[in-house]
This record gives structure tokens, sequence and C-alpha cells, in this order.
């Protein structure tokens, strides 16, 4: 090793590109990182490797999508690569080709699998994680065909009754599809089964056809082949579609033969194929005649793979169960407005599909483990009553932390342990399980890493003197930077930690830490106070030295959901108000760096802050969120402000379903403070009218409860339905003044 370092490597790979014409390489990223400041970590590797999947796949596509445009591609490319399009991308100078413009898809499952299948907008269903896809048209005798991800508008909804349904409605002159795909048990085994119901205008063929790609792009498929009897298609060496009848025609094409779609319009049949460039494809086919409706569905088992990190232990998943009593004992909502109520319940879906064993960020991009979604997605699940939920996935957060006391999701960040602190807080506060959080060394050695992190600076000129490093910001907040995101956290979880052991009768300990979070406050709002008027005037920039742009919407975290009072008031509402005058777009924030689109849950961060100061703009933007969630009632982490499709992350964020269930919470109850507050946010136009409002059962400081409000003779009735723990805490109304409301005894 000491002989591969002392050899010359940096010398040799500057002459070599310079030799061949390219940009010193080393003299290139001294330059990119003189735009933020020194760090000791300058990129995570867990970002790297990430991209570089990513991208991967964008070279592939770049490879196979544009110079194959006759195939039927899915949805987003479609869009993308059509110049008559608002989603219209050139491509001459893209790196990679990805999808920028419709990146929504809608996840399925059964509690107590792991496997997440997705469904795109025009019901193209992907059954296995990354992997080939499956994809429903109707081919009249004459005539253009139907082909969904051609369509400019369809239907969809999740259907959430008893079960799990995505069902898309896909119409034309030729045929209407209605496709209704869900996971079940059958026999024990989870398994996607998807129906399919055609109504023929015009005598033809409905197609069911294996596609070698998903809603990131091209997937490879080695091989197909249909059974003797055409009941089974095997897709490679290990998986199977199983039709419940048996197909009329049957066909199969490899990369050379094109599409599949050219062996059905020629009529030439086959039953299995191999292709060397991993593009095959396969169909099987039914003939309908003119006026009939009939029902069609294919099964694909489930296939698990083993749960959790290979690195990590991870919490024992969910018990098998249907839905209804999977769901039992989650917090109800109860407004008129029917949309709130759908999102609300389809929100509550993402949660429990994403909490079965790790909290995770999202069903398919973001499938991997991070402390900063899980904390904030796990805070939500509280305001849910499933502390259970909370309480394992916390027990097992040991199994990532360092020796040093680092809770590690991607090196260089330094929010991590705040969060996991503040989050052992919070459960043990709502909960009243005092000691069941994380275990009193794991919590002695996260603060004093964050009191040891931040000691690093106390040496240094203000204004960072006394903060944490300077570190990567995943919630891109800008380059690397001493981010007052990873003080508030880490000065919040000092304060957490200290109060949780206090609460064990850790007196000593819990006074150690807490004169540890009074020096970090301290320190916090001394380089706060260094601030040019001229340059932020009375806001938080996102860090010390710099200009007020959109990553400031980091420092709003000292209000909500940290409720950190020593921050000046001023400042927050300061805060709140540039960025709403700044970094707005249709209603909603608009993140310019990185996401670069409408962010539903930032967005709902800031109505949080809004209501909680009685600025009645909190509603604007809590209505505005609503009409960017998708027909299934789901959010990308951003929205693309024309194409209205996911530009950014996971087409199903979790982070953003955690902050709707909080905010329909909050319309009900703030227990922020030292009193219970109801109805702060209920708004006029539901106040006038008969219709009972209600949420809960939620947990809360004082013990779980519920809120329910019934119109009596012109007076609202106020019940809060509780099991108080000690002494009940006063309540006050919080209905507007013109609003006569009594609380029920």
């Amino acid at each position: 090793m000491r002989v591969f370092n002392l050899f010359p490597w940096r010398t040799l790979i500057r002459r070599i590109a310079h030799r061949k014409g390219f940009l010193d390489p080393f003299e290139l990223l001294a330059r990119l990182r003189r735009f933020s400041q020194p760090s000791e970590v300058q990129e995570p590797i867990e970002l790297i490797r990430a991209g570089m999947v990513f991208h991967a796949r964008g070279l592939v596509n770049t490879k196979v999508i544009q110079h194959n445009l006759d195939w039927i591609w899915p949805y987003w490319v479609v869009r993308q690569f059509s110049p008559e399009d608002p989603s219209f991308i050139p491509r001459a100078f893209s790196f990679s080709h990805v999808n920028l413009t419709h990146r929504n898809w809608t996840a399925l499952g059964v509690p107590g699998c792991l496997e997440l299948p997705i469904v795109d907008p025009r019901g193209l269903v992907t059954p296995h994680h990354d992997d080939w896809s499956v994809d429903h048209w109707f081919i009249p005798d004459q005539g253009p065909g139907l082909y969904p991800s051609t369509l400019e508008d369809a239907e969809q909804r999740l259907l959430m009754e008893e079960r799990h349904t995505v069902e898309t409605i896909c119409s034309s002159k030729a045929a209407r599809l209605v496709l209704r795909s869900e996971v079940n048990r059958e026999e024990g085994t989870p398994v996607l089964r998807t129906s399919i119901q055609v109504t023929a205008r015009q005598s033809g063929r409905l197609i069911l056809s294996i596609r070698p790609c998903n809603p990131e792009g091209v997937q490879f498929i080695e091989s197909v082949g249909f059974s003797n009897d055409g009941y089974r298609l095997d897709v490679g060496k290990s998986q199977h579609v199983q039709f419940a009848r048996s197909p009329d025609e049957l066909y199969t094409s490899n990369y050379e033969e094109g599409d599949v779609l050219r062996q059905i319009q020629s009529g030439l049949e086959t039953h299995k194929c191999d292709c060397e460039a991993g593009l095959a494809t396969a169909a099987a086919a039914y003939r309908i005649n003119e006026g009939e409706t009939q029902e069609f569905s294919y099964s694909i088992p489930i296939i698990e793979e083993s749960s959790g990190s290979l690195l990590h232990k991870s919490p024992e998943r969910t018990k098998a169960s249907d839905w209804t009593p999977h769901m039992a004992g989650w917090a109800k909502l109860q407004v008129p407005s029917g949309r709130f109520v759908e999102i609300f319940e389809s929100s509550k879906r993402t949660l429990a599909l994403l909490s079965q064993t790790d909290i995770l960020p999202g069903p398919y991009t973001y499938r991997r483990f991070w402390f900063r979604d899980a904390c904030l997605i796990g805070n939500a699940l509280l305001g849910l009553g499933q502390d259970e939920t909370v309480r394992k996935s916390l027990s097992f957060f040991h199994n990532r932390q360092h020796l040093d006391g680092y809770f590690h999701s991607q090196e260089g960040e330094w929010d991590s342990n705040g969060q996991v602190l503040w989050l052992a807080r919070q459960y043990e506060l709502l909960s009243g399980n005092t000691g069941k959080s994380l275990d009193t060394g794991s919590i002695l050695k996260a603060a004093r890493w964050i009191d040891r992190k931040r000691r690093k600076t106390e040496h240094d000129a203000q204004p960072f003197r006394g903060l944490l490093p300077a570190g990567f910001s995943a919630e891109h907040l800008g380059p690397n930077d001493f981010y007052y995101w990873d003080d508030f956290w880490g000065a919040a979880g000092l304060r957490s930690a200290a109060a949780v052991l206090d609460a064990r009768g850790e007196s000593e300990r819990a006074g150690e830490i807490s004169s540890m979070a009074s020096a970090f406050e301290k320190a916090i709002l001394a380089s706060i106070e260094t601030h040019e008027p001229a340059r932020v005037g009375k806001a938080i920039p996102a860090a010390p030295t710099r200009r007020m742009d959109s990553g400031a919407i980091g420092s709003l975290v000292a209000d909500y959901p940290l409720a950190l009072s020593w921050v000046p008031r001023e400042r927050i509402l300061a805060t709140a108000e540039w960025l709403k005058n700044h970094s707005f777009h249709k209603g909603t924030f608009f993140q310019n760096m990185i996401h670069s689109g409408m962010n539903a849950y930032l967005t709902l961060d800031i109505a949080q802050t809004f209501l909680r100061a009685g600025d009645p703009r909190y509603w604007q933007l809590v209505c505005a969120t609503a009409e960017a969630a998708s027909p299934t009632g789901k959010w990308p982490e951003a929205v693309h402000p024309n194409t209205m499709g996911g530009c950014m992350g996971d087409g199903e964020h979790a982070w953003a379903a955690a902050e709707w269930c909080q905010m329909m919470r909050a319309l009900f109850i703030d227990d922020s403070g030292h009193s219970l507050k109801i109805g702060q946010g209920l708004p006029a136009a539901w106040l006038g009218q008969e219709k009972p409002l209600s949420f809960g059962p939620t947990l809360t400081r004082w013990g779980p409860l519920s809120v329910d409000l019934r119109k009596s003779e012109g007076t609202w009735k106020i019940h809060v339905l509780a099991e108080w723990r000690g002494i009940p805490p006063e309540i006050e109304i919080c209905l507007p003044e013109d609003i006569p409301a009594q609380l029920a005894p």
C-alpha cells in the first residue's frame, strides 16, 4: 500500500490528460471546490455511487431510446422525446437521457410484504424492483391502436377501502381499457395481479406485452418464452407471468427484429427468443369482437429479497395482514373536502408500506435508508398513533452508529445525530414509554459527538465560531457550507438528549448535556447576530456568509418541527416572508438549487410556520400542495413547473406524505407549547358548513386523544376524547372569534 501511495499518480494522470487534450482533472476539481467552504468530506461516496448508477442507466437510455422511437416506450419517454410537448428536452448535449419530467408512480403492496411493485401514470406495471414491466394495448383490425403511454389524458385513482388497488382508465375510438393492479396473498404467497376490462368499440386484439423498460428507462431482458399451452411466460431465468386465459396468439422478438409490435402487425407468431442486446420483448394477444366487453387478468409471483441492508441489521418486518386490520389503529381524518381525506388516506398507505422494517423515503429511486427521512417520517408516524413502529425502528438505529457516536447515513453530513436524539425524545414524550427508545450509552455517545464536532470551530473567527463544521447538504441547500440546518438539529438533539436522560433519572448526565446545549445555542445566536442587515435583513440565510436564497428554507427547521423558543421569532418570520416573496411558484415553494422544482413537503413546512404565527396564508399553501398531488394522492420529491410531473427523486415521496399527515393534524391540534390548542387551522369555509370535523387518535405529551367537532344549533361542540397521563393540560379553543364554539364536557 505504501508503494502504491508513493507512486506519482497525480502527475501521471495530469500528463495523460494534457497529451489527450483533456482538462486537468485536479485543477478542475480545485476550482469547483472554491465555490464551497473547505470541509472534511467533499462529496459523500454514497451519493457518488447512487449518481453513477442513475446516470449509467441514463447512458444506456441514450444509446437505445432515441434510435428506436418506433418502439412503444413508457409515458415519460413519449412526452419527453416529443418536440410538440412541454416536456421536450433537447438531446444533443445531454450527458444521459433520464426521466426529468414525469417521475410519477404509485407503489403496490400488502402488509408483511417488503417488495413494492409500481404503476406509472398510464398503467405500466413494474412488478419487481427496478426491473422489466408489463404494458397493455388494444390494436383494432383497422385504424390506430390504443397505446396508453401515448395518450395525453387518462384517468387514474387509488382504491383503498379493503385493498390497495391502482385503477387506470384509458380510452380511444378503438376501445376502453380499465386496468386494476394490486398485490394480494394467494395461499400465503404475495402475488401481483392485474385485471383488464376491455370494451371493444372496434374488433381487434388486447395485447399484454413484456417491456424491457420501466419509469427510469431501459431494463434488460435477455430471454422470453411461452409455455406450450400459452398460460405461462418465462422472463429471464427466474421470473414469470401467469395468464388466467390462454392467449389466442403468441409473439416474441429480439432487438434485431425490433419491438414485438412489428411481429404483431405482421402476424408472425413465435413462442420464445433470446436477445444478446438484452431487449427481448413478448406479447400475448386476445381477440375481441366489436361491441364486446371482456375481462382478462394475469398474475406475477412476488419474489422477496432479503430485507434491510446487507451491512446493518433491520427491524423485524410487519406481520402479514390484510389492509383493513392493519390500518385500524391509524389516525383518521373527517373534513368536508373529500380530496383532502383521499390524499390523507393515500399518504397513510405510503407510510405504512415504507415503514415495514427500516423507515424508507420511497419505494423505488429512494429505496434506501437515511436518518433524516426516517426521523421526520417517524415523527409523522407518532402523530398517526404508530408509536410501536417508531420504537421498533429506533431500537435498531444503534446498528448504524459508529463507535465515536456518529449516526452515519452519508459521510460528511452533520444533521443525523441531532435528528436521532430528537426523535428519541419525541417518542418517549408522546408515547409515555420512558427509557424505551435508545439506550443511555448510545444517547451519551451521540450527544458528545455533536459537542466534539462543533468544538472543532471554537477558535475560528465569527461567524463560524462554535458551529458544526462545513458539510455536504443532501437537503440541497447549496455547496459545502456551515449550514444552520445542521446546527439547529444539533442543538435540538442535545436538548432532547438532556430531557430523555433527566426523565430516566440521570440528572448528572442530563446536566452535562444541557450545558453543551446552552453553549451551542449561544454560539448559533452569536453567529446569526453577525449578519449584515443590508445583506439578509432580519432573516436567517442557509449559512453565515450566504446571501438570502432558496436554501434558507433549511433555517426554518428552527420553527417547524423543532419549535426552538430561543431563536428570535422575528427572524423566523422574516425568513418565511422572504421565501414566500422570492422562492414560490404556482403557490408552492420552488427550490432553485438541485431540486429545481416545486416541493410539496417544503411548502407544507412553511405553511406550518404561517399557521403557528396566525398568518392566514397557510391555507393557500395547503390548497396549492393538494393541487400538486397526483391523481393517486402522491407527490414526487419535486414537481416540474410546466408538466406538473415529477422532476426529482422518487415518484412517491414518503417525506411529503408525512408532512401532509402532520399538516392535517395541525389543523386540529397544536401541542408544541404549554397548552393544548384546538382548531387553530380549521378554515372558515369548513366551519361555515354543518358537516362534522374530526382527527385522531393521535399521540400528545399528555396522552393519546381525538378531537371531534359537531355543530348543534349554530354552535360548534368540541369533544376532546383523551386518555390523560397525569394532570390534563389547559385547553384553548382557537376557532375564529366570530364562530360560536364551546368545549363539551
